[in-house]
């Protein structure tokens, strides 16, 4: 077998949705009674495809298991209802044994968002590892744009702009080029069955590469590369982050059913190459972002002109909207930047100064941060929503396209697109200039 075979072989055993179901399996997910049949089978196959030659093991296809048949022993998914008269056990209880209760009727595995433009909400499952749940909650919305509209903003506010502007540099292309690689390759999302979706909010979008792996790799990789030799602090720090980060990440998303193993490995790997192409490349950027004459026109109508091309790649999914937002959000923050560092107000320390100290954490300090936190995210949050209720008629109106439901409206590429272009594009606008305009003003920068 040629070394090609055996990658091809290799990509094909990492993309099986089996293997996704194991491992939520093994950490405590499990398919609802009426699925639990059809998903023991489909892990029985695989494990019989997987096994060596030398065993002789002769395949044979799944039989459903009848009431009162043979059985695993021990297992809580194999149960019948009650006979009627009462000559069994009661249904949830296993049989033979009705001083232990079976498993817990199905339930939603917690509260995870339903997606808001397909309406469709996560699988019943039962959990029974709650620690573990919690912890892949946490780790998927590492990826999502809650965390991102706090981290970005607590960067440039709180702790080091010139760190954040080139973490949101470094984070647009990442995103960006993940975003248009699936549209391109256009591979679905894992089974369900025998794989059970927890999260379902971009279960419209196709899933090779994964983009929660790219930006879980990306940001604790610029992070340490950003700050190691601007600011004393010991690299084991950031050598414990970057894995930690990464990992919780990419794992989550096998554990939610949302990306097959090899969907991981190659957006960690994209991401390398990206990082190792560009990076030496952000200075420059965020240098002439801030500097250049014409810099707003340019980031404008180039991120512009990327967003219309993403969405010329293939047909409506939230992945064009996100995209979009993307976009908007870079373009925002880099003519933010340009704007704040003309008026000379957040400029980044003489180079002779470096490498900076923490400073020592006091209770006005501590006071500042909260205020900053809490009064810029207030703004962006009303900045936010005043532009969405402005954009989606305005743009229904300019494009003649029905406005009555707001999600078919947003499914136009008219609508979406300066939507999230406009909307997200003030929000990084405020982020870099508006907010820490008024911070300037109350006495709080």
């Amino acid at each position: 077998m040629s070394l090609r075979q055996s990658l091809a072989l290799l990509a094909g055993r990492l993309q099986e949705p089996q293997k996704v179901a194991r491992f939520q399996r093994l950490c405590g997910v499990e398919a609802p009674l009426s699925r639990s049949a059809v998903a023991s089978a489909d892990l029985r196959e695989d494990e019989e495809e997987e096994a060596p030659l030398s065993r002789d093991c002769r395949r044979r296809e799944p039989q459903p298991e009848a009431c009162g048949g043979p059985r695993t022993p021990g297992s809580d998914r194999n149960q019948c209802p009650a006979k009627p008269g009462g000559g069994g056990a009661l249904n949830g209880v296993r049989n033979g044994l009705a001083s232990e209760p079976g498993p817990a009727s199905p339930r939603r595995a917690g509260a995870l968002r339903r997606n808001s433009l397909t309406n469709e909400e996560g699988e019943l499952a039962h959990v029974s590892n709650w620690p573990l749940y919690y912890l892949f909650c946490f780790g998927t919305e590492l990826g999502n744009e809650l965390f991102y509209i706090l981290f970005f903003p607590f960067w440039i506010w709180n702790l080091d702009a010139l760190v954040g502007r080139r973490l949101v540099v470094i984070w647009v292309l990442v995103m960006y080029l993940g975003q248009c690689t699936k549209d391109i390759i256009r591979w679905p999302r894992p089974a369900s069955p025998p794989v059970i979706k927890l999260e379902v909010f971009y279960n419209s979008e196709y899933s090779m590469p994964s983009t929660h792996a790219m930006s879980g790799t990306a940001i604790p990789i610029s992070m340490v590369l950003l700050t190691y030799g601007r600011w004393q602090y010991p690299l084991i720090y950031g050598l414990i982050l970057i894995p930690c980060w990464c990992s919780l990440v990419c794992l989550s998303r096998i554990y939610m059913g949302m990306h097959s193993i090899l969907d991981i490995i190659a957006g960690f790997l994209y991401t390398i190459v990206i990082l190792a192409i560009f990076y030496p490349f952000v200075d420059l950027i965020d240098n002439f972002n801030q500097t250049h004459k014409y810099a707003p026109l340019i980031i404008i109508g180039l991120h512009l002109a990327l967003g219309i091309f993403s969405f010329t790649l293939d047909t409506w999914s939230t992945s064009r909207g996100d995209t979009a937002e993307i976009l908007g959000s870079g373009a925002g923050i880099a003519c933010g930047s340009h704007v704040t560092y003309n008026m000379g107000l957040m400029l980044d320390p003489p180079l002779d100064t470096l490498p900076l100290v923490r400073p020592p954490i006091t209770v006005t300090l501590f006071g500042k941060a909260i205020l900053r936190i809490f009064i810029g995210m207030a703004f962006v949050l009303v900045i936010r929503d005043i532009m969405k209720k402005i954009t989606i008629p305005l743009a229904c109106k300019i494009f003649n396209k029905p406005c009555d439901d707001i999600r078919k409206a947003r499914q136009h590429m008219e609508v979406e697109l300066p939507y999230r272009y406009i909307t997200y594009g003030m929000v990084g606008f405020s982020i870099t200039f508006l907010i820490p305009y008024i911070f300037f003003f109350i006495g709080i920068s």
